[in-house]
């Protein structure tokens, strides 16, 4: 049986390196040293590895490993500490890494934002509107304090409580198109 390489991704921010590799259910082996990250792992039946030699030294003490139904992800602390590498590795990129843009910050993008989860992908939740009815989410309204329930009770059940449109028939209008066209059959014998 052959090993395949799994789907590795990175990003970084000026302190720490974020590596995830997308295994699901997998038995990781994991070798980190200073320079380098190696993986071996069995999901679905099937062996994987990749091996990646950093660009620059990690601090392995400092840096995390958190494996999940879904990944094995890596928080692994810069030795020099505020600053931004070119690349992951040294030499060539490999084909199996890919760019983690859910997590990627520039060095003009750096702030105070809190630092993504473990292994969790949280991009494109903010705000959650128009989940009003979530349990312990405090009621949280709709899209810009729109609630479908009071214009519903404004508008009453089966048209009640609509305004009065007058004398206005729609009726006597169709029926007095309906005189301007001619039958079908007068139609036929007209041509």
């Amino acid at each position: 049986m052959s090993t395949l390489t799994p789907e590795v991704m990175w990003a970084q921010d000026a302190n720490k390196v974020f590596v995830t590799v997308n295994l699901s259910d997998a038995t990781p082996e994991i070798d980190l040293t200073e320079n380098k990250l190696a993986v071996k792992a069995s999901s679905g039946g099937k062996d994987y590895a990749a091996q990646l030699e950093f660009n620059q030294e990690i601090d392995t003490k400092a840096s995390t490993t958190h494996a999940t139904a879904r990944n094995i992800f890596f928080t692994l602390i810069k030795a020099k500490g505020d600053n931004w590498w070119p690349r992951l590795t040294k030499g060539p990129k490999p084909n199996f890494l890919k760019t983690d843009f859910a997590r990627w910050k520039d060095e003009d993008d750096e702030d105070d934002e809190p630092e993504p989860s473990a292994g969790m992908d949280m991009g494109g939740m903010g705000g959650m509107p128009g989940m009003g009815g979530m349990p312990g989410m405090g009621g949280m309204g709709g899209a810009g304090g729109f609630d479908i329930q009071s214009l519903m009770a404004q508008m009453g059940q089966g048209g009640q409580g609509m305004p009065d449109m007058g004398d206005y028939d729609d009726d006597e209008e169709e029926a007095d198109e309906a005189d301007d066209v001619p039958a079908l059959e007068e139609a036929e014998h007209q041509v």
